[in-house]
């Protein structure tokens, strides 16, 4: 029989996951200029990097080492927060606003049905999933604030927009009201006999 702890690979993969995330939340960070963005983003990232660090530690608490996987989607992350998308645009790329799913059954649900968890790493994990969910609402709020501070912005761009065409309508019509004035004189001028 196996001394090798049964969440061995569930705490390997948190310790790789958050280490991760605070990776491509921090390099978002530097290229966010909304102050509310930041904010959001900075106490996020902070607790993936405490998670991933904890996570680590337990790991070789436990006698062994973190082994990092191959993961595609971290480079594709990664392009993604340092782009010039808007934050609202990265969060729906990231789906970062969905991550909230209030009380119902979330990925965390079943962490506890190993009863073989040790005390330590049940108060680790505990913490982290606390944590993990606040976080998702903080994400959630904010990425509601940006859709909703968009949709402001574009209800007021409509609304400006019958005002300029107003005043295009206006300007066209002086054009058009110069041209015919320009054309009778030439027609005016073309109907004058020239004298000897």
């Amino acid at each position: 029989m196996s001394d090798k702890p049964s969440y061995l690979g569930l705490l390997n993969a948190i310790a790789v996951g958050e280490s991760r995330a605070h990776t491509y939340l921090s390099a978002w960070i530097k290229t966010t200029t909304d102050p509310d963005v930041k904010a959001v983003l900075s106490t996020v990232a902070a607790r993936e990097g405490e998670h991933g660090m904890a996570f680590a530690k337990r790991v070789n608490e436990l006698g062994y080492e973190v082994r990092e996987k191959e993961d595609p989607n971290f480079d594709k992350q990664l392009k993604i927060v340092t782009s010039d998308r808007t934050d609202l645009e990265k969060m729906e790329k990231l789906r970062l606003g969905r991550l909230d799913v209030g009380n119902g059954p979330d990925v965390f649900d079943d962490v506890f049905k190993d009863h073989s968890i040790d005390i330590r790493t049940g108060e680790l994990l505990g913490r982290y999933i606390a944590e993990e969910r606040d976080s998702a609402r903080l994400l959630r709020c904010c990425y509601e604030q940006l859709s909703a501070r968009c949709a402001a912005e574009s209800e007021a761009t409509q609304a400006a927009a019958p005002d300029r065409l107003a005043t295009l309508e206006v300007k066209l019509d002086a054009v058009c009201g110069a041209i015919d004035e320009l054309r009778q004189a030439v027609v005016s001028r073309q109907k004058v006999p020239a004298r000897s």
